[in-house]
């Protein structure tokens, strides 16, 4: 996602119990965030459908 949108995202990858995770009560191993919102798993775990997800956001 980031070759795609460039400046436009940053990206973050932490594991679910790092300080980062810690104010958020996730339930699974898979979760996705933008700006601090949970972006649902069917739209996490797509491909195209988080590229329109995102193509969308950042659009506005």
């Amino acid at each position: 996602m980031e070759t795609m949108f460039g400046e436009k995202i940053r990206l973050n990858i932490f594991t679910t119990d790092s300080e980062a995770a810690r104010s958020y009560n996730f339930r699974s191993s898979t979760n996705v965030l933008f700006d601090g919102e949970l972006i649902p798993l069917d739209i996490s775990l797509d491909k195209q459908k988080m590229t329109d997800f995102l193509s969308e956001k950042l659009s506005a």
